[in-house]
């Protein structure tokens, strides 16, 4: 499962990729406009970082016509730019438009089994069901992910399924368990999957008795010396 960053935010983008895991970015209207700062010196940046995805979204829901040139407009923006558009009737028919001419596409908004069918006949290159957002309103996120990711099994279906809106690591953890292709993050969540007390409290015990083995050690390679 690749892991994506759900931020605009240009010094957790390059945080989270000086791991070497990040494997894309999504964005949307509500991040973009946080960083206040120019949308197409931006996103072009983000892009530039990133070895993968990054989805940048339309601002329209109900005008496939403006869809599709938002579409084309930001297809262009970099080779790893992709659509994002909202799962509206509008938004369907833009990506099948956009599919169709070979420009990929996230249909967003996911919420249910359904729509993630209707995504995937019009031709979408990604699917993003929410899973926060479900279980604010008491449904089974992790359910709907698993159904929806079941139905492309049998169904055949090419479109990756990215999971969104998570909230904590067992959100990650389930979602690649459910069989997600992506799952999509903030920086926090992403900072969480590295830490563990017993991680914490084990790499200062080897430090620790490091530190007091130096008396006995002789000579060390240099790089060991500055730690």
């Amino acid at each position: 499962m690749k892991l994506s960053l759900d931020s605009a935010n240009l010094e957790e983008i390059r945080s989270a990729a000086s791991w070497g895991v990040l494997r894309g970015v999504t964005t949307n209207p509500s991040l973009i406009g946080k960083e206040e700062q120019g949308f197409l010196p931006l996103v072009k940046e983000i892009c530039s970082i990133v070895d993968g995805d990054v989805s940048i979204e339309t601002t329209s829901i109900d005008d496939a016509e403006l869809l599709i040139r938002q579409g084309h407009e930001i297809a262009q923006i970099a080779d790893n730019a992709v659509v994002k558009i909202a799962m509206t009737q509008a938004g369907l028919a833009a990506t099948r438009g956009l599919s169709d001419e070979g420009i990929k596409v996230n249909v967003t908004l996911i919420f249910s089994p359904s729509q993630a069918i209707l995504a995937a006949e019009a031709g979408a290159y990604i699917v993003s069901p929410f899973l926060g957002r479900l279980d604010d309103i008491a449904t089974d996120s992790l359910r709907t992910l698993s159904d929806i990711c079941e139905i492309y099994a049998v169904q055949g279906y090419q479109s990756h399924v990215l999971a969104a809106s998570l909230r904590h690591p067992m959100h990650v953890v389930e979602a690649a368990r459910i069989g997600a292709d992506i799952a999509t993050m903030p920086s926090k969540v992403f900072e969480s999957l590295v830490t563990h007390p017993l991680t914490d409290a084990g790499a200062k015990k080897f430090l620790d008795d490091w530190e007091a083995a130096q008396p006995h050690l002789g000579e060390l390679p240099p790089s060991m010396q500055e730690a």
